[in-house]
C-alpha cells in the first residue's frame, strides 16, 4: 500500500482522557465549527488551495460569517497551529513529569505522541505541515513552541544517557529523529488500516527504545552489581 492509499480524510475519536471532543476550547460554537471545517479543508486540499468560501460552506455558513470570528484565513491557520502545538507540548511534558525511569518515560512520551498523531491525523497534518503558510510573527511563535517540545524529549534522552540506560552519542540529532518519526504518522495513518492508534503508539515506543539502545538502569551509587 502506498502512502497515498493510506491517507484518510478526517480525525477519529480515540477514547482516552486526552481525546475529548476536538476543539472544545474554541468558543463560541460558530467559531468552533468554522475551525473544524478549516481543518478538514486544509488537510484535504492544502492551505493555499482552500478558500474562505470553502471553509464557510463546510461549516454551513455564509462567507461573511467567517469574518465575524476570524479576520483572515491565516488567522484560522494560526489558531489551529497554536492549539495543536500546545497540545503536543502538553502530551510530552506530561510524560516527562511522570515517575519512572528514563526508558519508561520515553516510551510513554512516544506512545502518547504517536497516538495523538494517529488519532487526530487530519488535524496533525495541518498543524505539522502548514507552518510555512503562517505570517512571520506567527511562524516565529510556533517555532518557539517547537523548540520547547524538542527540549522535553532532549531532557529525557539526556537523563537516560546519564543513568546509563541509553546509548546515544548525538542527543540533539536523535531528538530530531524521534520527533520526526512520530510526526510522520499523521501523513500516512489510515483509519481503515490494520493497526489502531494505540497499536501504532506501542509499536513506535518499542522502536524508539531500540533506537536509543535502551537497557535496564545499572545499580545506583554504593549498590552492588
Amino acid at each position: 500500500m502506498t502512502a497515498a492509499d493510506q491517507w484518510a480524510g478526517g480525525d477519529m475519536p480515540c477514547g482516552a482522557p486526552d481525546d475529548e471532543k476536538p476543539w472544545d476550547e474554541v468558543t463560541p460554537e460558530a467559531a468552533r465549527k468554522l475551525l473544524v471545517a478549516a481543518v478538514e479543508a486544509f488537510a484535504e486540499r492544502g492551505y493555499h488551495a482552500t478558500t474562505t468560501r470553502d471553509i464557510a460552506s463546510r461549516a454551513g455558513m455564509s462567507p461573511a460569517a467567517l469574518y465575524i470570528h476570524y479576520k483572515t484565513k491565516e488567522e484560522l491557520l494560526h489558531r489551529i497551529s497554536r492549539i495543536g502545538h500546545d497540545k503536543a507540548l502538553e502530551i510530552l511534558s506530561r510524560s516527562y513529569r511522570k515517575e519512572g525511569t528514563p526508558s519508561e518515560r520515553l516510551a510513554d512520551a512516544v506512545r502518547s505522541f504517536v497516538r495523538w498523531h494517529a488519532g487526530r491525523h487530519a488535524t496533525a497534518r495541518v498543524v505539522q505541515y502548514e507552518l510555512d503558510a503562517l505570517s512571520d510573527a506567527h511562524r516565529a511563535e510556533i517555532i518557539e513552541l517547537r523548540r520547547e517540545t524538542d527540549a522535553v524529549v532532549r531532557r529525557i534522552l539526556d537523563e537516560g544517557v546519564a543513568a546509563g540506560e541509553f546509548e546515544v552519542p548525538d542527543v540533539p540529532g536523535t531528538t530530531v529523529a524521534v520527533l520526526s518519526l512520530c510526526i510522520d504518522v499523521a501523513r500516512w495513518f489510515n483509519t481503515q488500516g490494520r493497526r489502531t492508534p494505540d497499536e501504532v503508539g506501542a509499536f513506535y515506543a518499542d522502536l524508539v527504545l531500540r533506537m536509543v539502545g535502551a537497557r535496564p538502569a545499572g545499580p545506583g551509587p554504593g549498590q552492588k552489581k
